[in-house]
């Protein structure tokens, strides 16, 4: 008998290679359990739909592998392994990319990342808030996600053109700059 994780498994390496030749949008849960030679309730037994699945594979690959070096402070690092790991899967994340709309691939990571930041956030900091009010975790994380969530998304759909360490290093430079000062460097 196979144990849950295992199935999991399946089901979205299933997903991954059904992407890789169908949109995602006209994927079936049927073709995802035909393909992993599992009964189409076994699905619905571990997730609610394909969109979840797709949350998964990004938590279980891309986000969860960062935790440790999040957990030590090590951010940059974090994000060139975020790069690193989409990249790998260079096909896959193009074209998942290419989904839009209700449950597009965007909003998927921007929420997946959101939670993570939070966690993260108030694991370091609790629930203070900043200066005001509005300017909680929550609503940071929020900002921070999507910033991240624009960075990946343009990075994959511009063909991943730079290394996951320029890219790391481009969002780096972009987060850690105010408008003016990156205006200001530009005059020079």
């Amino acid at each position: 008998m196979q144990t849950k994780p295992d199935v999991e498994q399946m089901l979205m390496q299933s997903l991954k290679e059904l992407v890789l030749v169908i949109p995602l949008e006209k994927i079936t849960i049927k073709e995802i359990t035909d393909k992993a030679q599992v009964i189409r309730p076994t699905f619905y037994n571990h997730f609610q739909d394909k969109y979840e699945v797709i949350e998964r594979i990004i938590k279980d690959e891309i986000l969860q592998p960062i935790r440790p070096l999040l957990k030590n402070d090590m951010i940059d690092e974090s994000m060139i392994l975020i790069f690193t790991n989409l990249q790998k899967e260079k096909e896959f994340y193009t074209k998942l990319a290419k989904t839009t709309g209700q449950n597009s691939f965007e909003e998927i990571v921007r929420k997946c990342v959101e939670e993570l930041l939070l966690e993260f956030m108030i694991s370091k900091t609790g629930e203070k808030v900043v200066k005001d009010k509005w300017l909680t975790p929550s609503m940071i994380a929020k900002y921070y996600a999507q910033s991240m969530t624009f960075v990946v998304m343009n990075w994959i759909q511009s063909g991943m053109p730079l290394s996951p360490k320029e890219i790391a290093e481009v969002y780096d430079y972009i987060i850690t700059r105010s408008m003016q000062d990156i205006i200001d460097e530009l005059k020079e």
